[in-house]
């Protein structure tokens, strides 16, 4: 199993090392924020914390937590620590849910932007000159231009598609010889309809790498051995600087890397937000340690991991592993009594032989009683009483639902949309 690394001086500290870099910027970045940004000054005052006091890893706790909520609340550039004079480029949420968050990068989080993402695609085994298609649009969400800066400081060959249009998608991988596919999970899928429909394949095909949804491991098998590649789970957002800023599974595929020398990684209680023990489930909170113009301190993501191991990976790597993100904490439903998640209703569907991974989960509110009703698309041999049994053996109760012909539920170019809400009066 080849394994190159970008960066080995820094992927391949010691923990004391990774340790002392994290302890000296977590003070440089309290002590900057503190001093550029307004806001955050209130913030620190109102908790009753100065720089001074963040002397050893524990003292983080005593700095306030920050969220999307506060993100909306100071947009566009009230968390700003730079000269606006200073920024060269910005993207940001869609604000479906309410006010947008914007992300702002000068020159040097640029460069730190592509460095994270240069890492992550020596990770996945890729070689300068190798032909890379970034199918994720080149706009406001981050994804394209997070591929493209990374691919430039790698040394890939771009093939800069953008997304839609998947028929020339194809196309152009052929005609060019694309060995690495970017994208989000659920394109990923789009791409694997479109290449069994025009009974097509991609020999040079090899590496895919996808993020921005939740990435189930029967999802990941089916893209593996639907597309002939090797899948990887990328991870970041628009609040930590963009896609791949995180970190990502190596080829060992024990847990996602989280670059330390660049975050800080806690995984708090949900409701109590205190630290938990590593292996426990709970919310991840990460601290920005080398952003300038926009960054965050000890911003809670929303999403549930765990840390798996602290140890040195056999890839080499000694930075931490989280698990594969299983779901966000505002993503829990709730339906006669019993609480899960949409990752976990996609892990049992694909579990089932000639399941297909196209589904909706859709939660109806009849006058204050819920109800679920889950639509899949499988082959002809596939009943709903097999879905509903095994659904009902997982997650405790029977949902109700339709199994449709392959293609027949509707598709998105960008992210999927898995849940859908009905609401409707009770009928006698």
């Amino acid at each position: 199993m080849k394994q190159l690394i970008f960066q080995p001086e820094l992927e391949q500290m010691s923990r004391d090392e990774i340790a002392d870099l994290q302890m000296r910027r977590l003070k440089d970045m309290v002590a900057y924020v503190h001093e550029k940004c307004p806001l955050h000054r209130r913030r620190f005052d109102k908790a009753g914390v100065e720089p001074g006091d963040i002397r050893i890893p524990a003292d983080i706790t005593r700095l306030p937590t920050m969220n999307k909520e506060d993100f909306r609340l100071g947009y566009p550039m009230d968390f700003l620590c730079d000269d606006p004079a200073n920024i060269r480029e910005m993207h940001m949420s869609s604000g479906s849910t309410g006010s947008p968050i914007a992300m702002l990068y000068n020159h040097h989080d640029l460069l730190q932007w592509g460095e994270c993402m240069a890492r992550c695609y020596a990770m996945a085994g890729c070689e300068p000159g190798d032909p890379v298609q970034i199918t994720p649009s080149f706009g406001l969400f981050n994804g394209g231009f997070g591929m493209y800066h990374g691919a430039r400081q790698f040394g890939l060959f771009v093939i800069p598609t953008g997304a839609g249009n998947t028929a020339r998608q194809l196309k152009l991988a052929h005609d060019f010889g694309t060995r690495i596919l970017t994208g989000v999970v659920s394109y990923g899928i789009r791409v694997l309809e479109e290449l069994e429909k025009q009974n097509l394949s991609l020999p040079k095909l090899t590496i895919g790498i996808f993020g921005a949804e939740t990435f189930s491991k029967n999802m990941k098998k089916t893209l593996e051995s639907g597309l002939g590649i090797e899948a990887f789970d990328i991870y970041g957002m628009t609040e930590t600087g963009g896609v791949g800023t995180l970190g990502m599974d190596c080829r060992t595929h024990t847990g996602i890397h989280v670059w330390e020398d660049h975050y800080y990684v806690e995984v708090v209680d949900v409701a109590s937000h205190k630290p938990l023990p590593d292996g426990e489930l709970g919310e991840l909170v990460i601290t920005s340690l080398t952003r300038k113009a926009l960054p965050v301190i000890r911003f809670r993501t929303g999403d549930l991991t765990r840390i798996v191991s602290r140890e040195k990976c056999d890839c080499g790597r000694t930075h931490i592993r989280i698990d594969t993100v299983s779901g966000r904490t505002d993503d829990m439903l709730i339906v006669k009594g019993i609480n899960f998640f949409p990752s976990q209703v996609e892990q049992i569907l694909l579990e089932i032989p000639g399941v297909h991974p196209h589904y909706q989960i859709i939660i109806e509110d009849v006058e204050g009683v819920k109800d679920v009703r889950i639509h899949v698309e499988a082959e002809p041999h596939v009943t709903g009483y097999m879905v509903e049994k095994l659904l009902k053996e997982r997650l405790g109760f029977s949902p109700k639902g339709d199994v449709f012909k392959p293609g027949e539920l509707p598709r998105q170019e960008g992210k999927a949309k898995r849940v859908f809400h009905q609401n409707g009066k009770r009928t006698e």
